[in-house]
């Protein structure tokens, strides 16, 4: 997914437009984790991406959309820029915490 999301609307408020990105979002996730995944992965991972606009678009965390996306609102923003791109990735091990 790689869209610019507009905040603006002559009928519509600001608020709904955002419960909408959050829903367009978490569709577009849930439905890239129900695909097959490759041979040797084990989960889908993302890389994302948020800015004002694609040219300013900042690496984020999944986890951090929400916030970048409460950010956007705050400051009134009339649009910005979500890429959420899914790879297939493979789980590894934590380090023991006495292993260095």
């Amino acid at each position: 997914m790689k869209k610019t999301f507009n905040l603006t609307h002559p009928k519509i408020k600001a608020a709904r437009m955002v419960e909408a990105v959050r829903r367009d979002v978490k569709k577009y996730i849930k439905r890239e984790r129900n695909k097959v995944l490759p041979e040797g992965a084990d989960f889908w991972d993302f890389d994302c991406k948020f800015g004002a606009d694609s040219a300013a678009a900042e690496v984020v965390h999944m986890a951090e959309i929400g916030k970048c996306i409460n950010a956007a609102e705050e400051q009134k923003l009339e649009s910005f820029y979500i890429e959420i791109l899914a790879k297939p990735a493979q789980r590894t091990k934590k380090p023991k915490p006495g292993d260095n």
